[in-house]
């Protein structure tokens, strides 16, 4: 099988847009600086208005570009964070965090020159299917979802649920309506489910309605899921469901070769 040649060139602003991309991706504008006004787009690449409007448009769909009202385009300010999602044990004799609790996050913010804040949410829900398979479950039983919404600069950065089977949860902290000191991994610790593996599935997606409104995402920035479910000598403890805007999130996995 091959791929069949384009026989029809493609729309002159998308074109445009694929130029004007190529332009950013090699470094000639840096993040925050603001691209030419539309007069010097049409004179330098000799097309009409509505042309630069449009492919402008597909930058900014892709959150390549913000457009700020009355002051003009800018390029995204934010490069991609990196987020450490698995990898080597961090210092010598001590096991690494399955579940990357939110001192992780924080720390890789501040390294970026950013600040990290949270809320939490705790809730009791319906499994849907995938999470009542992977836990083991029928769906429909009920779960224990331990949600944090993390921002860094206050935009938002990723959603982090963590699914229990409520019987593990109940007469545990994982039951309270806010984070556990420590992270929940203490918790499960101190009841005897310690997790000891994890095996991640990770996909790209494009956001639902409310996922797209809470991102604030243009409609061409797709997200990434990490479903990451955890497990130790009797079986699956939790599922934890972390999704990221693919626009100002890079996931890293380390491998230490043994």
């Amino acid at each position: 099988m091959t791929i069949p040649r384009a026989g029809v060139p493609a729309p002159k602003y998308q074109r445009l847009a694929s130029d004007l991309r190529r332009r950013i991706e090699s470094g000639e504008w840096q993040g925050g600086a603001q691209l030419p006004v539309e007069t010097e787009l049409e004179v330098h690449y000799g097309v009409a208005r509505n042309t630069v409007r449009l492919a402008v448009d597909v930058l900014v769909n892709e959150g390549r570009l913000v457009r700020l009202q009355g002051k003009g385009t800018y390029l995204k300010q934010q490069p991609l964070m990196d987020h450490r999602a698995f990898g080597p044990p961090p210092a010598e004799g001590r096991a690494d965090c399955l579940a990357a609790p939110t001192r992780v996050y924080a720390d890789e913010a501040s390294a970026a020159g950013r600040r990290l804040t949270a809320d939490f949410e705790m809730l009791v829900v319906r499994a849907r299917a995938d999470i009542a398979g992977l836990l083991g479950m029928l769906p429909g039983e009920a779960v224990v979802v331990r949600r944090q919404l993390r921002l860094t600069d206050r935009e938002p950065y990723s959603i982090e649920e963590s699914h229990y089977r409520a019987g593990l949860a109940a007469g545990t902290p994982l039951m309270e309506p806010e984070a556990v000191p420590g992270g929940d991994e203490t918790v499960l610790s101190a009841i005897g489910r310690a997790e000891r593996t994890a095996l991640d599935h990770l996909v790209a997606r494009m956001p639902g309605p409310e996922e797209a409104a809470w991102f604030e995402i243009g409609p061409g920035v797709p997200l990434l899921v990490q479903t990451r479910v955890t497990r130790d000598a009797r079986g699956p403890v939790r599922v934890i469901e972390t999704r990221y805007a693919a626009d100002r999130c890079r996931l890293l996995y380390g491998l230490d070769g043994r």
